[in-house]
């Protein structure tokens, strides 16, 4: 079989809009996963048993049961009780929910890695703990969170494949379409492994660079 590369050009901009359908959906299921990750992170480091029970319960259901069969359970199976939703909605929630699951271990850490002696002259100076806690103790764990938050971001990128299941056409589920109409699947797929490695890639790039920003800025403070 001859490669031919060429048989995609009529379909490059189907393809180029389901990748930006993908950076959507990835990015907003971002910020929904810090804020799940940084919710659950709060109620794991919380001296109320209740809420550390049900983060645990919370973290041990999302990161031990396939993404798939989430994803299926909030677009297939609430229907079942009315609740309707579509699947651009369904894929940022339950990439949000999954990714909130990583990040709160990840949030955890970085919270319990401050110095107890940040902690102990907030107190010192009269903050109440949400003060403290939302513009001291939370801002100083994101920052050290910031690769392993990049290694959530770039799992949300690979999982949100899986959307296609669910008639989204982001980038996987828009090549599919074009495999359905040019009967070519290996040039197709090519193209997606090339696309999907440069995507991370990037984003491995950009979350090194801030994470060594933040550093320097960092150490000017501290200077």
């Amino acid at each position: 079989m001859r490669l031919d590369l060429s048989i995609l050009l009529p379909h490059l901009g189907f393809l180029a809009q389901g990748a930006l359908l993908t950076a959507e959906t990835c990015a907003l299921a971002l910020a929904g996963s810090v804020i799940m990750g940084a919710s659950v992170a709060i109620a794991r480091t919380s001296s109320s048993a209740l809420l550390r029970r049900i983060a645990f319960v919370y973290v041990d259901i999302f990161r031990n049961v396939p993404f798939i069969v989430q994803l299926f359970f909030f677009y297939y199976g609430l229907p079942e009780i009315g609740l309707y939703i579509d699947a651009f909605t369904t894929g940022v929630i339950a990439l949000s929910i999954a990714g909130g699951a990583y990040a709160s271990d990840v949030i955890r850490a970085g919270i319990l890695a401050i110095d107890q002696g940040i902690i102990e002259a907030a107190e010192v100076s009269g903050l109440s703990w949400r003060v403290m806690f939302t513009r001291i103790i939370l801002p100083i764990a994101l920052r050290t969170s910031v690769r392993p938050l990049g290694s959530v971001l770039i799992n949300l990128i690979l999982t949100s494949s899986i959307l296609s299941t669910i008639t989204l056409n982001e980038l996987t589920g828009s090549a599919q379409i074009v495999v359905s109409q040019t009967y070519r699947p290996f040039e197709v797929y090519i193209v997606l492994l090339v696309v999907y490695a440069a995507l991370t890639y990037l984003v491995s790039l950009a979350i090194a660079l801030l994470h060594r920003r933040l550093n320097r800025d960092m150490m000017e403070v501290v200077a």
